[in-house]
């Protein structure tokens, strides 16, 4: 779990998307993993305002679709259901078929409306779903013993290493809001919503239309910044739910503590996407590249996404070699106005690069520094005041040997 310290904001011990009031969670083994858990759920007792965004990739997933359109009826979503394993896209006809009885299905165990339901899957492209063990999966919901977030969160990872969640808590209206999370997702993470699930809960009472803008926004500075590998799934979305269990009055941008809800909103966002980029496929490292002194936010994040996609970079950190060279080469071609002779470059507190040309450093103190397990890189354009944060991980040997061998 990656530390958060931010005002006015508790940190929930061992908090995870069922710390909100009114939400449940499990996961079962249902056949399509060998062993482990690849059935999860999660579901709220009322239901609950729901905002989404989804893959930019062009061949979207049928589960993706159906979720999407559920959503955009009534904006409300009271039951998520998630198989890991198969991602059923580029599945045709019989893929959707498949995605809309899993979305019946569930409604059915679970008594809730058809449409809210969202459906998700991830997984090996291009396979369909054994409907059978989906089915077997879906009865298994209403059983106690397979509720746990613990176990949803195991149940819809792929090739991750660790499960990832947290929670936070905070005051509004003199109540205690609670905003939950957990996520999946270690390879085909690239910026532009990224190839991942994530999953956030809250029980406070809030407009649909308003969270739905709060999450563009805080996407774009969470999700949308993070890095494992330069490739975009078709699958993969972002989904908060707000059931309203702790009858606040209704949160909009009208509301006085409306900037306090984003801000919380974007903390667990950004521990997840984190989470997410430490976890990437074969990783050792976090690695966090820095822009400042930009002349606009889009700028410094276009930057700073082309520093953190550099496969050159990323082998460079991995092995603690202090070649910022590679750095400066990828501000280079973000395709962004910026002048060369402004920039300057950090390795952590080393400075490296002063307006455009090479300072003198200790080699073996930045090799040091970059054979931390959690490394920034500092870009300084000196054209203006905006700046962005990007996260991803170094590359490995061992990326290549997982990728490799993914369907095998």
């Amino acid at each position: 779990m990656l530390a958060i310290s931010e005002k006015n904001i508790k940190v929930v011990t061992n908090g995870h998307v069922t710390s909100p009031i009114g939400f449940s969670a499990g996961g079962v083994h249902c056949g399509l993993r060998r062993s482990k858990l690849d059935f999860g759920w999660i579901h709220s007792e009322v239901p609950a305002a729901t905002a989404g965004v989804y893959t930019l990739n062009t061949f979207e997933a049928p589960p993706l679709k159906v979720t999407k359109a559920s959503i955009a009826k009534e904006k409300k979503i009271q039951t998520i259901v998630v198989n890991s394993a198969i991602a059923n896209s580029c599945t045709g006809k019989q893929g959707m078929d498949d995605a809309l009885q899993m979305q019946q299905l569930a409604a059915t165990q679970m008594g809730v409306k058809l449409d809210h339901v969202a459906v998700t899957s991830t997984g090996v492209i291009g396979v369909t779903l054994p409907m059978e063990k989906i089915r077997q999966g879906i009865s298994s919901m209403n059983e106690p013993e397979n509720y746990s977030a613990e176990k949803f969160e195991t149940a819809i990872l792929t090739t991750d290493t660790v499960t990832k969640h947290v929670a936070i808590q905070f005051e509004i209206d003199g109540k205690t809001i609670t905003i939950g999370g957990a996520a999946k997702g270690s390879g085909m993470i690239h910026p532009n919503m990224a190839t991942m699930l994530s999953f956030i809960t809250t029980d406070a009472q809030v407009d649909p239309d308003s969270l739905q803008n709060a999450l563009r926004e805080v996407t774009n500075k969470t999700f949308n910044m993070i890095t494992v590998d330069g490739d975009t799934s078709t699958n993969d979305m972002v989904l908060v739910l707000a059931n309203g269990c702790q009858n606040n009055d209704t949160l909009s941008e009208n509301h006085p503590q409306w900037p306090l809800f984003v801000h919380a909103l974007r903390v667990v966002s950004e521990n997840l996407a984190k989470q997410i980029a430490r976890d990437g496929e074969g990783a050792t490292k976090l690695v966090e590249v820095q822009v400042k002194g930009a002349a606009s936010e889009k700028v410094a994040s276009q930057v700073g996404k082309a520093v953190i996609s550099s496969n050159l970079v990323k082998t460079a950190v991995y092995g603690a070699d202090p070649n910022w060279g590679r750095i400066v080469c990828a501000v280079g071609y973000s395709e962004q106005p910026i002048d060369p002779d402004k920039v300057c470059v950090s390795l952590g507190h080393i400075d490296v690069v002063k307006n455009g040309l090479p300072l003198e450093f200790d080699e073996l103190e930045g090799k040091k520094y970059l054979e931390q397990e959690q490394v920034k890189l500092i870009v300084d354009l000196q054209d203006g005041s905006a700046e962005a944060t990007a996260w991803g991980c170094d590359l490995s040997y061992e990326y290549v040997k997982i990728n490799a061998s993914y369907r095998t």
